[in-house]
């Protein structure tokens, strides 16, 4: 008798990860929920070669996933190794922090087609108990994925899906620029288009913390600058965003006044908020002139 024929998962799930393996395994408890068979669909962990140690790493993955260190420092690399290993034939990809809905993989597959490459709807997790000013803030004005698939035309790379076959002929992720930003107009310039899934919902964290968020910030104002300079007329786009920093507060305020559970931190979310778009003007002309931020 011939040997029995092992079924291929039809969707391989990519979560890039760093040190971090109790949100990982928090992620994996959200996956091990989902609607479709878990049968469908395999998890690929690209690590980045954590300082916890792979030991800790298989730990929390505990059998629900297979582990590919990748020794390129950066989240694109880790996504690319992982990709690399993939056997589905749709690639959804998130975040080692993010907890996926259990609708999730069921949204994404019934509307990602060749050709083209979906992001899916984001928000931002309730802390528990009361949010503090930097919770209020991005549950507010952070991952407007809806926003940025339509308008913008790229979406977040903690939830994307995409054909493996068409990601193979668009390449992997860059690192050091907007990789998420950069990887959707490289893709879009190769005939694909992008579409907004509504139904495959990922909830991401809070920062804890200003210092927190200030990181975070600095990480995406160096690697968009990068993005920004590349392209034509780049460098006056960016003083122009840089300068107009300021009139966004009113707007941005309003915002986080209208925003439900933010009651009793909006007065230091707006706070941090008229700090951080100054922040964001003063470094973006520091970096036109050539100065660290």
């Amino acid at each position: 008798m011939g040997a029995q024929a092992v079924s291929m998962p039809r969707i391989s799930v990519v979560i890039p990860h760093y040190n971090d393996p109790a949100s990982l395994r928090l992620c994996l408890d959200a996956l091990e929920r989902q609607t479709v068979g878990r049968d469908a669909f395999e998890v690929i962990v690209g690590d980045n070669n954590s300082p916890c140690g792979l030991a800790a790493v298989e730990d929390a993955v505990a059998g629900r996933a297979r582990i590919v260190t990748v020794m390129e420092k950066g989240a694109g690399p880790a996504r690319n190794g992982a990709a690399a290993e993939a056997r589905g034939d749709i690639l959804a990809f998130t975040d080692s922090d993010c907890v996926v809905e259990p609708g999730w993989l069921a949204a994404g597959a019934a509307q990602i087609a060749p050709g083209t490459f979906l992001g899916g709807h984001m928000y931002v997790l309730q802390p528990a108990g009361r949010p503090n000013g930097v919770a209020a803030l991005e549950m507010a004005l952070s991952f407007d994925n809806e926003g940025y698939v339509r308008r913008t035309k790229f979406t977040v790379t903690a939830n994307l899906f995409v054909m493996r076959a068409d990601f193979e002929r668009v390449g992997g992720f860059r690192t050091g620029v907007s990789e998420d930003l950069e990887w959707c107009h490289r893709a879009i310039a190769r005939g694909l288009t992008i579409d907004y899934a509504a139904d495959a919902s990922v909830g991401h964290p809070p920062r804890p913390d200003w210092a927190a968020l200030l990181v975070k910030s600095r990480r995406i104002q160096q690697e968009l600058f990068l993005f920004n300079i590349e392209r034509p007329k780049g460098r006056l786009r960016w003083l122009a965003r840089s300068v107009l920093q300021p009139a966004l507060i009113p707007s941005d305020a309003a915002k986080i006044l209208r925003t439900p559970g933010t009651e009793g931190a909006r007065g230091r979310a707006i706070a941090m908020l008229v700090a951080l778009r100054f922040w964001r003007g003063g470094a973006g002309l520091l970096q036109l002139l050539g100065r660290n931020i």
